[in-house]
């Protein structure tokens, strides 16, 4: 096969590029996949990546006088950091916590989020000129925030609300019971029970 690309240079080049897209989409979404606590499914990742990486790099370092091939690891490099943010977008891992200040009284917004699916829980508050407010916190999957987002801007337009990624979120009683355990972060604690 190698052979085969390299009497067909251009080839080659076209082989680097796509080897190059695929590790570092690779590298960036094992980057989030550790953030997010999937220890396991990043090792796996962090495997494949390194094994593809070295394909391709060993065929640039061992041809620098063709240029096209550096050309093509650069390109596959810009492309691959694309091309791994949207892959993890389409996945949508975790949860994320979402704050809303509602200048509306009496539990108004939280009301209409409870109303689809979501669980809110109110805080009262108030602004430097005593202005009062609610606060509703929300902890929900990252495939439920277009829909609560758009809630939000639908009944309450002059909420302030800010978005944040949670590594973990808990129910109050362990990470095994918890609203969210990611399936190769638990396992450890689910052993540990016994």
């Amino acid at each position: 096969m190698i052979e085969f690309l390299h009497a067909h240079a251009w080839l080659l080049a076209f082989a680097i590029f796509v080897a190059r897209i695929g590790d570092v989409s690779l590298g960036t979404f094992r980057t989030i996949v550790v953030f997010r606590g999937y220890a396991v499914l990043a090792a796996a990742i962090g495997f494949i990546e390194i094994l593809i990486w070295v394909a391709a790099a060993s065929q640039v370092l061992t041809n620098l006088h063709d240029w096209y091939l550096a050309v093509a690891y650069a390109g596959g490099f810009a492309a691959g950091n694309y091309v791994g943010i949207r892959m993890e977008s389409m996945f949508a891992m975790g949860d994320e916590l979402v704050r809303a200040i509602s200048f509306r009284r009496g539990g108004h917004l939280a009301g209409i989020l409870k109303s689809h699916g979501f669980d809110p829980i109110v805080l009262e508050g108030g602004t430097r000129d005593e202005r009062p407010v609610e606060v509703v916190i929300v902890v929900a999957g990252r495939r439920r925030m277009p829909a609560l987002i758009r809630l939000i801007r639908e009944h309450d337009p002059e909420a302030i609300y800010t978005v944040n990624d949670v590594k973990r979120a808990y129910n109050g009683v362990d990470n095994v019971q918890g609203r969210h355990v990611p399936f190769f972060a638990g396992w450890r604690a689910r052993g540990k029970r016994k």
